[in-house]
């Protein structure tokens, strides 16, 4: 019987089978690469405001504590974002006519809302409570990043489950005092593993990964 196939269809097919593998490698690395970049996350991008409000120049020159604006965040499962009587308690006296701050005072005079854009942004299906996180000793530059260094502010971390997961499955690395959650300075002592599990157990801190923990 004559040969159906030409000998060289067995080189096409090794070719064809091993191409495939490689082509199907590279795209999910290429995927996994575009997930983890800022392009996607947002990570390190500072995000347009109406108003370009620094962290640097409130939180760590004037050193006006985090509760002042976030007045929430001890309470609810939202930090809260300050209104503008808030923020006209101080540029109602000093910098009054700042171009800057115009679109603030309009919203004063009118009473119609400032439209910040969220900057750490979780999706929808994802459940998140600071209260919860607050009273646990996780501290506001844990998730934030170094907020007292921001001009503009951006997204410091990746915000994705593998993030999180990370911290909760070893809550020792990030816990501190909890009258050290606020301070923007703050820096993890030498002893931090010490220090960690001493408060887990202090502050009876669990390390929950099912699905359902923030998955609701």
């Amino acid at each position: 019987m004559p040969q159906i196939f030409h000998p060289s269809t067995n080189t096409i097919s090794r070719v064809s089978i091993y191409g495939c593998a490689i082509i199907i490698a590279v795209l999910s690395f290429a995927l996994y690469e575009i997930g983890q970049s800022p392009y996607y996350t947002r990570q390190n991008l500072p995000q347009p405001q109406p108003v370009p409000f620094s962290h640097r120049h409130h939180a760590a020159e004037l050193g006006i504590d985090c509760r002042y604006c976030h007045d929430t965040v001890e309470t609810s499962a939202f930090a809260g974002i300050p209104s503008t009587q808030t923020c006209m308690t101080c540029h109602s006296q000093i910098w009054t006519n700042s171009p800057m701050l115009k679109p603030v005072r309009e919203s004063y005079e009118t009473g119609r809302s400032l439209s910040w854009t969220r900057v750490n942004a979780l999706p929808d299906f994802a459940y998140f409570n600071h209260s919860i996180h607050v009273a646990k000793g996780i501290g506001c530059t844990t998730c934030h990043g170094a907020i007292g260094t921001m001009t503009l502010t951006w997204q410091a971390t990746t915000m994705q489950m593998s993030w999180c997961l990370g911290c909760h499955r070893e809550p020792e690395k990030y816990v501190r005092p909890r009258d050290q959650v606020f301070n923007i300075n703050y820096r993890p002592p030498p002893n931090q593993m010490a220090l960690g599990r001493k408060l887990v157990r202090e502050y009876k801190i669990q390390s929950l990964t099912s699905c359902d923990t923030c998955h609701r």
